[in-house]
């Protein structure tokens, strides 16, 4: 059975309150074992307590994240690279500040969506008690009336239950998106099912990828610190992206420094294949010549972040007003739908 990931904000804790104690000497069991102490039983506990059974075994920092089922594999491919390289202290400041982002990113969602997803089912009610038991009662009118439907009368009840189905269904489907946007921010696992869906729409996808990037460029620049060589460096750092597109143009870079004919250097291969924009691959370039490669490139990363976080924030400051409009249009619609078959009666008394 898969195991419940931690919630972001309780990620962002234990990185931060682990990284703390690394910085003053504790040791890495011993740090993890001091977080489940005088703790209600929770998660986070079982978390802790698993993780330092394997830490006490010998198994690595990363690894014992990674067994325990609560960390994202993003979490664990970093925790890695830092282990590895000997800045696991740098990693976890960097995941604090990534997963209290993220935290605050999904409260943002759900504020913004929760309240008109919630108007927008009533509406949705509303709309289906009014083609389903409304609009019949009008055309049972105008039976009675005059034995059968004149022309306009027809043209009027069609009219409006061609409308009212049609607000029906656009309303339903909205306030499915909406509730599913609202609960699935509520979870570890739902929200990286939000986050796809973030790559794929259009007012979303540009962040999705400056956001994907970050996490790149963040391992990139704590191997390259490390003294690893340019190709292994990228190649364990591309373990960490998920993005597709961003995946794909990393691997033809990649590619392009090994090939033996025609070796690119890391600045070259990023430039040429369009991983960075030309500014900061310039800026890269720079910093690779100058020998401050990793400082450059951690540069980067926070500019890349802080870059993805506001683009994010305009996107959900538009929510809510979008959902309100809709479901003023909507409100607008159901009233059309009821008046159309009055104004169609009063055409026929007169």
């Amino acid at each position: 059975m898969a195991q419940k990931l931690l919630e972001s904000s309780a990620i962002s804790a234990f990185c931060g309150s682990v990284a703390t104690m690394l910085s003053a000497g504790i040791q890495n069991e011993e740090a993890v074992l001091m977080l489940s102490e005088n703790r209600e039983r929770s998660r986070f506990q079982e978390v802790c307590n698993d993780m330092y059974l394997h830490l006490v075994a010998g198994e690595p920092f990363w690894q014992s994240m990674d067994v325990t089922g609560g960390f994202p594999a993003y979490a664990v491919e970093m925790a890695k690279t830092g282990e590895e390289s000997g800045h696991l202290e740098q990693v976890l400041r960097n995941l604090e500040l990534y997963y209290d982002e993220e935290d605050r990113m999904f409260t943002k969602l759900r504020s913004s969506v929760g309240y008109p997803a919630a108007l927008l089912v009533i509406m949705a009610l509303i709309l289906l008690f009014t083609v389903l038991f409304i609009l019949p009662v009008f055309a049972g009118v105008y039976e009675n009336m005059a034995g059968s439907l004149a022309s306009q009368s027809f043209a009027s009840i069609g009219l409006s239950t061609a409308i009212g189905w049609v607000a029906l269904v656009i309303t339903v489907v909205v306030a499915a998106v909406a509730l599913y946007l609202s609960f699935s921010s509520r979870s570890e696992t739902g929200r990286n099912r939000v986050m796809r869906l973030f790559e794929k729409l259009p007012m979303t996808s540009r962040a999705m990828y400056q956001l994907a990037l970050s996490r790149f460029t963040a391992a990139l620049a704590t191997l390259v610190s490390s003294g690893v060589t340019n190709e292994e460096a990228m190649t364990k750092a591309i373990k960490t992206v998920d993005h597709a597109k961003l995946r794909g143009r990393l691997e033809t870079a990649r590619d392009s420094m090994v090939d033996l004919d025609n070796p690119r250097s890391l600045a070259q291969a990023i430039s040429e294949n369009g991983v960075f924009e030309p500014l900061y691959a310039r800026m890269l370039n720079v910093g690779m010549r100058a020998g401050s490669a990793d400082e450059t490139l951690a540069q980067l990363s926070q500019t890349f972040f802080d870059d993805a976080v506001l683009q994010i924030d305009e996107s959900l400051d538009h929510v809510e007003p979008v959902l309100a409009v809709f479901l003023t249009i909507s409100i607008g619609v159901t009233l059309i739908a009821v008046m159309l078959p009055l104004v169609g009666i009063m055409g026929s008394i007169g």
